[in-house]
């Protein structure tokens, strides 16, 4: 499928982001078709920058496609005039620098917004545009200690646990480019871009969801549940006779079809366990209840069972079994590409599906500005220019 019958193929976006955050709002919008332009240093060497690795590795090359890649000096004044005659091309700008760097480099959205007063500017910090955090470097395991949520991580007791992926990174890049296409949808009636922006803590608080409400809504603090939903019991993590199970049964429907299943349906209605309320007050009762019983068979043996009457389950696998499993095998969110240099290569593909616009990978993570050429040529730049912008480092 060409770019052009993709449903974001009308919009250019400029990105000057760098690590994981903006990247991720960059790549929904690529993914479906935007003319993504990646805007980087023009360094003689490319660094891993501590969190995303080496160009070819995994993680950059997972993040960077549908892309192409310019190198541009922003310090320069040269590269700033490149940079501005991109915005006037472009819909979109995402920066996730910290809030003060954009507007020391004069490249913040009042510079934007009065070349082009249709663009829209997306931004990422760590704690927020403004306040008294605002100057602070931000990562996502910082904003998973200060939004809360590594306090309702882990078992009882354990002390505070990071989750085992980057959610705040990724969350904010999601929200963001939920704002971005908000923001574009806007535009259609106004005929102005304005400013979007979150943050890593915005995001990590958002994602908290009905944990921040119960302190919000009725003062609760709440506290680490483990592998135990806090609420709806039992809805957790059992041992089998090989293995592990979740399970999700946590209203009284379900826990009698549970209970009955398993083989055991005077449980449903012994004292202590026969209301919601009381459940939850005997949880570690209930759980020991129901895990003799779980590891007299497999997972599998449960799997089958359960899902026969209804009730929500399923195995515990590591990520390559997860791969290997046949519902993900069949949705296709492993993406093989062809990479010019790394050769056959499976990726994360898109987990939003379309009936009639189905997204792609058209091209792999570029090489550092590998179009930078190519773009400029666009800009009206002819050979000789960019020939001495090149042998001036500004591009």
């Amino acid at each position: 499928m060409s770019r052009a019958t993709l449903p974001l193929s009308r919009f250019r976006v400029i990105d000057l982001s760098r690590v994981r955050a903006g990247p991720t709002s960059v790549r929904q919008l690529g993914d479906w078709g935007a003319d993504v332009i990646k805007v980087e240093l023009p360094a003689r060497v490319q660094e891993d920058d501590g969190y995303t690795g080496a160009r070819h590795a995994a993680d950059f090359q997972n993040l960077h496609r549908n892309k192409r890649s310019l190198t541009l000096d922003l310090k320069a004044p040269e590269g700033k005039e490149i940079l501005f005659k991109l915005v006037a091309t472009a819909d979109v700008v995402v920066e996730n620098f910290r809030p003060d760097v954009k507007h020391r480099l004069g490249i913040d959205y009042e510079a934007m917004s009065a070349i082009n007063p249709r663009i829209v500017y997306g931004s990422i910090s760590g704690f927020g545009q403004d306040g008294p955090y605002a100057a602070r470097p931000g990562v996502d395991q910082i904003a998973q200690g200060m939004s809360g949520f590594m306090s309702v991580t882990g078992h009882p007791g354990q002390g505070p646990v990071r989750a085992g992926a980057a959610i705040a990174d990724v969350s904010s890049g999601l929200y963001l480019a939920l704002g971005i296409l908000t923001a574009l949808l806007e535009r259609e009636v106004s005929g102005r871009g304005q400013w979007v922006s979150t943050s890593l803590l915005e995001a990590q608080i958002g994602l908290l969801d009905f944990q921040a409400a119960a302190w919000l809504f009725d003062g609760k603090v709440p506290k680490q549940a483990g592998n135990n939903h806090p609420k709806t019991i039992p809805t957790g993590l059992f041992d089998t006779k090989d293995g592990h199970i979740n399970i999700g049964s946590g209203n009284q429907k379900r826990w009698r079809a549970l209970t009955k299943a398993m083989g055991a349906p005077q449980l449903a209605e012994k004292p202590g366990f026969d209301s919601p309320e009381a459940r939850r007050a005997n949880r570690d009762a209930v759980n020991a209840a129901l895990g003799e019983i779980f590891v007299t068979k497999t997972s599998a043996e449960w799997v089958e069972i359960l899902n026969a009457v209804g009730i929500p389950c399923g195995p515990v696998y590591t990520i390559d079994q997860a791969f290997a499993d046949p519902q993900v095998r069949h949705i296709g969110i492993a993406t093989s590409i062809d990479h010019p240099k790394l050769g056959r290569r499976e990726i994360v593909g898109q987990p939003i599906h379309m009936s009639r616009t189905p997204w792609e990978v058209r091209s792999v993570t570029p090489e550092v500005g590998e179009h930078t050429g190519t773009i400029l040529t666009e800009l009206g730049y002819d050979e000789a220019a960019i020939e001495s912008l090149r042998a001036r480092h500004i591009v």
